[in-house]
């Protein structure tokens, strides 16, 4: 293809536009506190919502975005999703109330859907089997950076302007980004391959996955992972500062925990070939219960101080390092039987997961009560509904079998 970037020049343009939806989330975390004293001193948990609503907007049009980007190609409908993403940052700069607040973020992960969704159809246009695992492996390798630095980076933002920093540089970030993707990237869909944008198509894909009973048991599941993954990110910053008091070196230990927990894509990796997909997810989500029941019990016996942060840190960890073990094999167990609709099944089960996921994460957010204790018991709760759902799908895919 004439004019094309090379190939780390192109990694780096799909990393970086990945990279704007960690960015958003995690580089929002220092800056709840500011929210909670501006927006809603007397309900501090509804400043968390800005972490879910994001996550519900980019739920929401995950549905919509692969589709639409199969009727009118790629580059128009991720330069459309970022722009509706840049317009909504810049309108959360002049939030009067949290309500405001609120749909702004909603709409900025609306549009997020655009970059997450084409990026990853960009990469399948353009690549397949291995070379297309390599280029995802270099893309995950700088993606995994960002939740490390982002919460270092959001609370040097805040600290010289604010919150409003904060969403200054979702706008600005994104603009460079997007320029970068629109002046050296051509479009990788050709007008030959475009399919026609039809409502009965996702009705029926919807239906089809639904009645699968491995597919909806994976996504089931995948919600459940993805609602332990929010729950704790929603909460992380107020238990680091209201009740261990270590706002300061939040963004550190967030940083270093991220990148230990990061090594669970490469175990994964690893293992996955000689244990299969169903057996790492069981395991590392009995494991949960047990990192998830010991934190319940350091809490009940009433340890306190260093003991307990070390000891909730490394359930952080676990949270964290389960996502690398069970999301990416979830979504392949829901994928595998749906090849013959990959592009309709990938933004379907994206959306239900994610919107599912929310579901289950903001009555947790919203019982958070300052110490670690309703969080712990959500996070155990939807645990055991993940176990429960890996139970019924192990037995729908040994019913499938013996017919």
């Amino acid at each position: 293809m004439a004019n094309f970037p090379s190939k780390g020049e192109f990694i780096a343009i799909i990393a970086m536009i990945i990279a704007t939806i960690a960015f958003a989330i995690d580089a929002m975390l220092p800056a709840l506190p500011q929210l909670v004293e501006e927006f809603s001193p007397d309900a501090p948990n509804r400043a968390q919502l800005v972490v879910t609503m994001f996550v519900l907007g980019m739920g929401v049009g995950t549905l919509f975005t692969g589709p639409l980007s199969d009727a009118f190609g790629r580059k128009p409908v991720l330069i459309a999703g970022a722009g509706l993403y840049m317009a909504s940052a810049a309108a959360a700069l002049w939030a009067h109330n949290l309500e405001f607040l609120l749909v702004a973020r909603f709409l900025q992960g609306l549009g997020a859907a655009g970059p997450r969704v084409v990026a990853l159809a960009i990469v399948r246009d353009l690549y397949a089997g291995r070379g297309m695992a390599q280029i995802m492996s270099f893309v995950m390798i700088v993606f995994t950076l960002v939740p490390a630095i982002a919460p270092l980076i959001g609370s040097q933002l805040v600290a010289i302007g604010g919150w409003h920093a904060v969403f200054l540089a979702f706008a600005v970030f994104s603009l460079i980004v997007t320029g970068w993707l629109g002046v050296r990237l051509p479009e990788t869909l050709p007008v030959e391959r475009r399919t026609d944008f039809e409502v009965g198509k996702l009705r029926a894909a919807l239906s089809e996955l639904l009645t699968h009973p491995i597919v909806r048991m994976s996504i089931i599941a995948q919600a459940f992972c993805f609602g332990i993954l929010f729950s704790m990110i929603s909460t992380v910053q107020p238990i680091y500062d209201g009740f261990f008091g270590r706002a300061e070196s939040f963004p550190l230990w967030f940083g270093g925990i991220a990148i230990a927990a990061s090594s669970a894509s490469f175990l994964n990796a690893a293992l996955v070939m000689r244990l299969g997909m169903r057996l790492l997810v069981t395991v590392m989500l009995s494991v949960q219960v047990l990192l998830t029941g010991g934190i319940l019990v350091l809490i009940a016996v009433g340890v306190s101080g260093d003991a307990l942060f070390y000891g909730f840190v490394v359930w952080q960890t676990g949270v964290f390092f389960q996502a690398g073990l069970t999301l990416g094999n979830l979504n392949a167990l829901a994928m595998e039987p749906m090849g013959h609709i990959a592009g309709l099944a990938a933004s379907v089960i994206g959306a239900l997961a994610t919107v599912g996921a929310v579901l289950l994460a903001v009555p947790v957010s919203l019982m958070f009560d300052g110490t670690p204790l309703p969080v712990a018991i959500g996070i155990l709760l939807q645990v055991l509904g993940a176990l429960i759902a890996m139970r019924r799908l192990n037995r729908a895919e040994t019913a499938i079998s013996a017919v």
